[in-house]
């Protein structure tokens, strides 16, 4: 019997009790609660949390993953196994199998799969097919507390289930989802952004008034309206006014156009969601977009502060299924490639102070070793016009 449940006696059947729902800030009981994000992909409504995810699991599926075993000195690179190339075993590859991995992990803290194959020696899964998190449903047994899985209304044996989750809660199957718990933020800007599309397509109010000195009745005041909508449809002429006449067009009232601050505030609050900084990053905070003198340290920024936990997350993950000593190594160094100038320069200082040879410089550049002849003309080139040579008379 487990050392967590203890032995029962004989005679006594422990109950589980159902687990509590935690309460998300959405049970607030707003109206603002009504947007329905029952799915994983309501969310994504809303432009902050689509970039956010796109940006995180994006990144986390571009990055190359290594095999190695030792450290320091005994440091080796492995090859790796065939079925990580292709986890999911139907032909989209491990790209594309770390961005459905992070949609999940994202959206609902959950990654469910179906084992569709195993290691005859390990035992380790080989073949991992994800499944949509909202058509997985996890209970606990009452009887013996066991983690029972249901995918599409059909019980599967937990042996056949790979589940990991992120948020974890103890006492719980499972972790917490991000876009349930804060429905509400995410809530906040879905409906604001819809209530500025009914303002401009449905709201109760012209576009601006066309007024007139002389009394109208209503044909000519229709014939007029007419004739001004058929001057102006589909150009961009100036329209002529005769004498009497005057045009106004009707502003977006401060107060009315709030629903943009509320965007603004609410897309920030969404990116810091899935991580510190992501605001930061995507330009929500400041306004401003990424630029070529701070894609580095923006670089450095997403990697330290929202993407480092989710690719620590993805070895862990990949190297529970290698066979020991090996494990899996995300390069994170594909990631904070700087500009070429800069590369350079550091190449410079790592060769002068021995720290690596021109040909591993090379190699971090995708370019051959350098060959004989290449090596000959290095080593043969004349000195500058002007510079100072030292000769033995």
């Amino acid at each position: 019997m487990s050392l967590i449940f203890g032995a029962p006696r004989p005679t006594e059947r422990r109950s589980w009790a159902t687990e509590p729902p935690i309460p998300p800030n959405s049970a607030l009981g707003s109206s603002f609660a009504r947007v329905d994000l029952s799915t994983a992909e309501a969310s994504l409504q809303k432009v902050a949390v689509w970039a956010s995810v796109a940006l995180l699991a994006g990144t986390s599926s571009m990055l190359p993953i290594d095999v190695y075993t030792g450290t320091g000195p005994e440091k080796r690179e492995r090859p790796k196994p065939r079925w990580m190339n292709d986890p999911a075993g139907d032909g989209n590859g491990l790209e594309d199998w770390i961005w459905q991995l992070m949609f999940s992990w994202l959206l609902r803290g959950n990654v469910y799969a179906l084992v569709g194959e195993r290691d005859s020696r390990l035992g380790t899964p080989t073949q991992i097919v994800l499944q949509h998190p909202d058509e997985v449903a996890v209970w606990r047994d009452a009887k013996d507390g066991k983690a029972r899985y249901r995918i599409l209304g059909q019980e599967v044996e937990q042996e056949q289930i790979w589940h990991r989750r992120v948020y974890p809660v103890p006492g719980r199957i499972k972790g917490m989802s991000p876009i349930a718990h804060h429905a509400l933020t995410i809530g906040v800007g879905i409906a604001a952004l819809r209530f500025g599309e009914q303002w401009f397509s449905e709201g109760a109010h012209p576009t601006g008034i066309l007024s007139s000195d002389k009394n109208l009745d209503q044909t000519q005041a229709t014939t007029a309206k007419d004739r001004f909508l058929a001057a102006i449809q589909g150009r961009r002429e100036p329209v002529v006014l005769g004498q009497g006449w005057q045009y106004n067009a009707i502003q977006i009232a401060p107060g009315e156009s709030q629903f943009l601050e509320t965007n603004g505030f609410t897309s920030a609050e969404c990116c810091r969601i899935f991580g510190a900084g992501l605001a930061e990053i995507l330009g929500y905070e400041t306004g401003s977009a990424m630029t070529y003198q701070n894609l580095e340290h923006r670089n450095l920024q997403l990697l330290i502060y929202a993407l480092d936990p989710w690719l620590t997350r993805i070895e862990r993950l990949f190297t529970e299924l290698l066979p020991r000593p090996q494990y899996a190594k995300v390069n994170r160094n594909a990631l904070l490639r700087t500009d070429l100038l800069t590369r350079y320069r550091a190449y410079q200082l790592m060769i002068r102070n021995r720290f690596g040879t021109p040909d591993e410089a090379r190699e971090l550049e995708d370019r051959p070793p350098l060959t004989p002849e290449q090596i000959t003309q290095f080593t043969d080139i004349p000195p500058a016009s002007g510079a100072s040579t030292d000769t033995q008379e």
